[in-house]
């Protein structure tokens, strides 16, 4: 996936010497609440490295690096991923505590899906939440993502919302 700017983060694709900050997202439990299981350091700098692979096999998307501009500092991360099934793709961001509040969420919201529909053909992009995960489900919302249904992730529904190319194109 190409970087991209906000107007107050940077957004790149990891890597290898982002292992701290891969291990500050991953392995923090506040972090990854919504998404997964926290890691360990192991854990998490193979999963930095199955996230490389994937920009060396030429793959289009991918979970990227987000900083910000002004102090470079890491604040989380965005993703545009494939997603299983019908969906085709799915957008995706997780911050660092440090970095909520701020509005970033939904920077990476607004500005990552206009960047996916101005680079792809795609009808629509996708967002998975968390159903207990209430402030990213109201910024999709905010965004004109509406509930398309559920998602089972490994035994678990999760709440599947949907962007159609034409009503992001009327806003």
């Amino acid at each position: 996936m190409e970087p991209f700017e906000t107007e107050r983060l940077l957004v790149r694709q990891f890597c290898s010497s982002d292992g701290d900050d891969c291990f500050a997202f991953n392995g923090n439990e506040q972090v990854v609440k919504f998404i997964r299981p926290a890691k360990t350091r192991e854990e998490s700098d193979a999963f930095l490295l199955e996230n490389l692979d994937l920009y060396l096999e030429g793959f289009p998307y991918g979970r990227m690096h987000v900083s910000e501009k002004g102090t470079g500092n890491f604040v989380g991360t965005f993703s545009l991923l494939y997603l299983d099934g019908e969906a085709d793709y799915h957008i995706g961001y997780g911050l660092i505590p440090s970095a909520w509040g701020k509005g970033y969420g939904a920077e990476l919201v607004q500005y990552g899906t206009a960047i996916f529909f101005a680079r792809t053909t795609h009808a629509a992009l996708f967002a998975i939440t968390d159903p207990d995960n209430i402030a990213s489900e109201k910024l999709l919302y905010n965004y004109g993502y509406q509930l398309d249904g559920t998602y089972d992730s490994h035994g678990k529904l999760l709440n599947l919302f949907k962007m159609n190319r034409a009503d992001f194109l009327e806003k």
